[in-house]
């Protein structure tokens, strides 16, 4: 299935290959929580940005390895490249149009306590 969204003001869109019944994961770390983010992480091929290249601003904080891309007019973190997979994308569920998406299931990930959780969240992603 093809899902489509993007930020809030419309300036980023993109598509995103997924299935209609949702796995997103709800991270409880500092800009997850604060932002109110859940992560449907897929591999980069069932990416496409389709505009707004111009309009992301990069943000990296702690190690510097996650890459979050934010649209600097409305602010919004519609998608970005996670800590946990530097060779994916994980897309914000909330950003997706809601028309193709038939049920979203969010499981909980303790990202406060990245290193000790990141093995089962690495698993449930290699299945």
């Amino acid at each position: 299935m093809i899902h489509k969204g993007g930020c809030h003001c419309g300036a980023v869109r993109f598509e995103v290959e997924a299935p209609a019944e949702i796995q997103a994961s709800e991270c409880n770390c500092s800009i997850c929580s604060k932002s109110g983010y859940l992560h449907l992480i897929v591999p980069r091929p069932a990416f496409k940005l389709l505009s707004g290249q111009e309009n992301l601003q990069t943000y990296r904080f702690n190690t510097g390895v996650a890459k979050h891309l934010f649209c600097k007019t409305c602010g919004i973190k519609s998608f970005y490249v996670p800590r946990s997979h530097p060779e994916g994308i994980s897309v914000n569920v909330r950003c997706l149009d809601n028309s193709t998406i038939r049920s979203v299931h969010i499981e909980p990930f303790d990202g406060a306590h990245w290193e000790e959780s990141i093995q089962k969240l690495k698993a449930s992603h290699e299945s």
